[in-house]
C-alpha cells in the first residue's frame, strides 16, 4: 500500500483512502510529506465545512484600504482532506477544479497551487453514520483508491510495542527535497511504454464497455499508463512491463468500474476479473 501511494505521488495523482477510523491513515499522509520534504495541511471533512473554509477568502484590510486574499488549507503542497464523504456537496466540488487543473478560483481570480499539489482524501465505510457516496465526477479525480486494512499479528504487535506511529512521522527527517520530487515525476512521463503495452491497456479498457456498471474512459487509461510508469521508475526500470501494469490495475481502475456505492472488496473483485479476460502481452 506504500509503494502504490508513492506511485500515485510520482504520477502526480491523487490518492483516496477508504477505511475505519483508527488505521494510519492520517499517519501515512504525514509520512509522505515528511519524506518528501512537502508542506503539509490537514482538513477535517465536517458536515458544516464551507468551500472558503477550505479555499480561503478575501477580506477588508483597513491599513491598506483593499480587500486581501487569505489563503485557505488548500494551498499546501499535501492537502489531508480527511473524511471527506462527510463534506458538503459543494464542499466537495469546490475540490475538483483543484484537482483537475492545479489552481483555484476565488472572487473572479484564479490562484496556482503549488508544486507538487497533492490531494491524499479519506473516506470512511458508508456503513457508518453521517458519511454519503462521492459522486463519480469526484471519484474520477483520484488516481487511486486503496484500503490500508487491518494489519497482521506481527504488525500489529510491533506497533502496540513501539507506541505512537504518528508522532515518529511527524518528526521523520526527508530522504527527498521537494524539488527533486518534481525532478522525479518529470522522468516519470519519460518511461518507454512499448506498442504492445500500449495496445494491451486499450483492450482492457474496450472489454470494460461490455460489463461493467461504469466502463472505463480514455481518462482511465492515461492514468493506468502513468501509473504503471511511476511503478516501472521505482522498480528501477526505463520501461514499462506488463506486470507494472497489473500491480497498479485495481487501485487505479476499481473505483471506476462499479457504482459509487460499491464496497472495495466488490471493486476489486470486478477489476479482477476484467484483468483475467484479457491476456497480457
Amino acid at each position: 500500500m506504500t509503494r502504490l501511494a508513492v506511485t500515485s505521488l510520482l504520477a502526480q495523482g491523487h490518492l483516496l483512502i477508504e477505511d475505519a477510523p483508527g488505521l494510519g491513515k492520517s499517519t501515512l499522509a504525514v509520512a509522505l510529506a515528511r519524506t518528501f520534504g512537502l508542506a503539509y495541511a490537514k482538513v477535517p471533512c465536517t458536515n458544516d465545512l464551507l468551500p472558503s473554509d477550505l479555499l480561503g477568502l478575501s477580506i477588508w484590510d483597513a491599513t491598506s484600504q483593499s480587500m486581501r486574499f487569505t489563503p485557505g488549507p488548500i494551498f499546501s503542497q499535501v492537502l489531508l482532506a480527511d473524511e471527506l464523504n462527510r463534506a458538503p456537496s459543494k464542499t466537495q466540488s469546490a475540490l475538483l477544479e483543484a484537482m483537475e487543473e492545479r489552481q483555484v478560483s476565488v472572487d473572479g481570480v484564479s490562484r496556482a497551487l503549488p508544486t507538487p499539489f497533492f490531494v491524499l482524501a479519506t473516506q470512511n465505510p458508508l456503513d457508518q453514520v453521517g458519511v454519503s457516496p462521492l459522486p463519480e465526477s469526484q471519484l474520477d479525480r483520484f488516481m487511486m483508491r486503496l484500503t490500508l486494512g487491518f494489519p497482521d499479528a506481527r504488525a500489529e504487535l510491533d506497533l502496540l510495542r513501539g507506541g505512537d506511529r504518528r508522532s515518529a512521522a511527524i518528526t521523520a527527517n526527508a530522504v527527498v527535497s521537494a524539488d527533486a520530487l518534481v525532478k522525479l515525476q518529470s522522468v516519470v512521463s519519460s518511461i518507454h511504454v512499448a506498442e504492445p503495452i500500449v495496445g494491451y491497456v486499450q483492450q482492457l479498457l474496450a472489454a470494460s464497455r461490455t460489463g461493467a456498471t461504469r466502463p472505463l474512459s480514455p481518462r482511465a487509461g492515461l492514468a493506468l499508463l502513468r501509473a504503471a510508469r511511476a511503478f516501472a521508475l521505482q522498480a528501477g526500470r526505463d520501461h514499462v512491463e506488463p506486470d507494472d501494469v497489473q500491480a497498479v490495475w485495481s487501485a487505479v481502475v476499481g473505483h471506476r468500474l462499479g457504482a459509487s456505492h460499491d464496497s472495495l472488496t466488490k471493486s476489486g473483485q470486478l477489476a479482477q476479473t476484467l484483468l483475467a479476460s484479457v491476456a497480457a502481452p
